[in-house]
């Protein structure tokens, strides 16, 4: 190469330098700018926290000494139908039935404190605190064995925006022909339809949903024909979000309640619902599982014979706080310690098994790995119904067989918050699936215990014979289940 070539080469490399060099200058300026934008958006979009600075404690109490309530009245705290829940069964009342000590309750509001939930069953109160320093002094108080911070507010949230929906499903939903619409794989897969080709549909039975919130199902049509016997709001129980924060819950009652002809029928449009809305959509902390706690013993004070919940726990905002796999034995977290307790009240337990498969936890979260509930993971919508890479596997840290069954969810037919027939992913959609056939199938053998149920359910599944920790029993043939459950002397 003479030098005039190698001054031309020499000057079209420094030529194309500057222009890369241009290039990555204007890529920064429109980064920083992007990010700039981006910046002030969340800032607009979070707000400061209205409450302000405020702590929520976990007090363990001794006894419950001073307590006004015997269990030879139960019906001054349990509903009649509660009670008559457990005499059908056979299950006697004990000390966890008993509503905390009204004496305890006194002494501890008499220091400055706002109670704002109890649990009979764990015997513990809820407190929120403007000042955590006071929780030295109630900590000392003879009926306080222990206390736990369980949630601090946050600097800031994101405000609540409402959602417009539809007045009708889009014509193009419905399927000619097929009078389980788009849900109709879900539940034949199962084979619930059969139940309710004989009638099965859950009449008479009481389902209690916990979740995140209900987005717009006072307003929607297709919710209007759904028995909604009523709602709490454990955690904002002062203000109205239950029907406008997150239509979470929303999804998951369509997958049970809704009854429209060829559009959409849910595993159990017959019976009756309370809605239980129990987690925090600002922040993730341990609290939410004493509001899960709370909604569930509420769902057995009003006499539910099933609970959905499709949430579950394993990693909150402060690391410390979160847990770890040896603690997934079903009695080390305060909400599997509840959750267990549920068919000794007489009420099956139906919870999603967790979305962790493909992250690194992998394992169900709690309280899935509770013993006598069943743990739902979840399956494609193919006729193989393979299992779907997110499901959550097992097994429980004592080794117990988990999830405990599985039903499509990858993905699951349902109704929306915008009143729109769509499909999601996950196994908080496969959980209402089984839970509204259980009530269907229970609802034919009324003399069965809760734990007769949930057995069944397992050993008329497709992997009964050699359950694992994927699949679990595996997939539940609710007619089957009806079969043998009829013919069983009782």
């Amino acid at each position: 190469m003479n030098y005039e070539l190698f001054r031309i080469f020499a000057h079209c490399n420094k030529q194309k330098m500057r222009q890369v060099r241009l290039i990555i200058l204007l890529f920064a300026l429109f980064s920083a700018l992007f990010l700039q934008t981006a910046t002030a958006q969340e800032t607009i979009r979070r707000v400061k926290y209205k409450h302000g600075p405020a702590f929520i404690y976990r007090l363990y109490l001794t006894d419950k000494q001073g307590s006004h309530y015997s269990l030879d009245h139960p019906t001054r705290f349990l509903s009649r139908r509660s009670v008559e829940r457990r005499k059908r069964q056979g299950l006697p009342l004990d000390s966890t039935d008993l509503p905390v000590s009204d004496r305890y309750r006194r002494l501890i509001e008499s220091k400055d404190v706002t109670i704002v939930g109890q649990s009979r069953w764990q015997n513990t109160l809820l407190v929120r605190l403007k000042d955590s320093t006071l929780i030295g002094d109630i900590s000392q108080l003879p009926c306080v064995r222990a206390s736990k911070l369980v949630w601090q507010a946050p600097d800031s949230i994101t405000p609540l925006v409402r959602q417009k929906y539809q007045e009708q499903f889009e014509p193009h939903d419905s399927v000619t022909g097929e009078y389980y619409g788009t849900a109709a794989e879900q539940i034949r897969s199962v084979q619930g339809h059969r139940l309710h080709d004989i009638g099965c549909r859950g009449e008479g039975m009481m389902i209690g949903v916990i979740d995140g919130g209900f987005k717009n199902v006072n307003n929607i049509p297709a919710f209007q024909r759904v028995d909604i016997l009523g709602w709490r709001d454990f955690v904002n129980p002062q203000e109205p979000t239950l029907f406008y924060e997150t239509d979470h819950g929303t999804k998951v009652l369509s997958a049970m309640a809704i009854n429209q002809p060829y559009y959409y029928i849910g595993t159990a449009p017959r019976a009756s619902y309370w809605l239980l809305r129990t987690e925090d959509q600002h922040t993730e902390q341990e609290v939410e599982e004493d509001y899960w706690t709370l909604a569930a013993e509420f769902a057995d004070s009003v006499g539910c014979d099933v609970i959905n919940s499709s949430v579950g726990y394993n990693e909150y905002d402060a690391p410390c706080k979160s847990y770890q796999l040896w603690q997934l034995d079903g009695r080390t977290a305060f909400v599997s310690q509840s959750a267990a307790l549920l068919a000794q009240k007489g009420i099956v337990l139906v919870n999603s098994a967790g979305n962790s498969g493909m992250g690194p936890w992998k394992k169900i979260t709690v309280p899935a790995d509770a013993d006598d509930i069943l743990a739902v993971g979840a399956v494609n919508d193919i006729s193989s119904h393979r299992i779907a890479p997110f499901s959550s596997v097992g097994p429980a840290q004592d080794g117990r067989i988990k999830p405990d069954v599985v039903a499509i969810g990858a993905p699951a037919r349902l109704v929306n918050g915008r009143g729109v027939i769509m499909s999601d992913m996950g196994t908080s959609f496969s959980s209402p699936v089984v839970c509204g056939l259980v009530a269907c199938l229970w609802q034919s053998m009324r003399q069965k215990k809760a734990q007769d149920i949930i057995e069944l359910v397992r050993q008329c599944s497709n992997n009964k014979d050699h359950p694992d920790n994927v699949y679990g029993y595996g997939l539940p043939n609710f007619w089957r289940a009806y079969m043998i459950g009829k013919a069983e002397k009782n």
